[in-house]
């Protein structure tokens, strides 16, 4: 007799189904290879941005899920204000619970989110977090590296420009 967890059958079976589309997609599997992403958002994210290859930069991208700020100018007056929600509902969501992981477990997010907080509050640094989760899942998918990959290259920025 099967286990009484709450689920259906019905409900185990599409999980099932859905692991399996994610472990058979390989861009599926290198972002979750960063703290924080796991199988919905990785499936939402490649869902979502489907080729990578029509955004110029990840500006573009934000813009696309509606990460981008909106601008409020006047005269000389120049505010940069909220996000402009336009996109995606749901993977904006995912982005920011995602990004809340990915705070506690990478220590250059978790900077991040630190010194939004104390400018801005939580729930701005959380959403400043989810854009650069959004920012580096863009570079992985785009150059088709691994989360180790990402930060190998990140040290060897970081370094190269500590030194010109």
């Amino acid at each position: 007799m099967p286990a009484n967890d709450g689920t259906s059958t019905k409900d185990r079976h599409r999980g099932g189904v859905v692991e399996q589309k994610a472990e058979a997609d390989p861009q599926v599997q290198r972002l979750r290879s960063h703290p924080g992403i796991g199988l919905l958002t990785g499936l939402c994210l490649v869902a979502t941005l489907e080729s990578i290859e029509r955004f110029a930069n990840p500006r573009k991208v934000t813009a696309y899920v509606g990460f981008d700020p909106v601008e409020d100018s006047s005269g000389e007056r120049k505010r940069m204000g909220s996000i402009s929600k336009q996109g995606s509902r749901l993977l904006r969501l995912l982005l920011v619970e995602a990004g809340q992981v990915a705070a506690r477990r990478d220590q250059e997010l978790g900077q991040v989110y630190r010194r939004v907080t104390l400018r801005r509050g939580h729930a701005t640094a959380k959403v400043a977090v989810g854009r650069r989760l959004l920012v580096r899942a863009f570079i992985m998918l785009r150059d088709e590296i691994d989360y180790a990959e990402f930060g190998r290259r990140g040290v060897a920025a970081r370094s190269s420009r500590g030194s010109a």
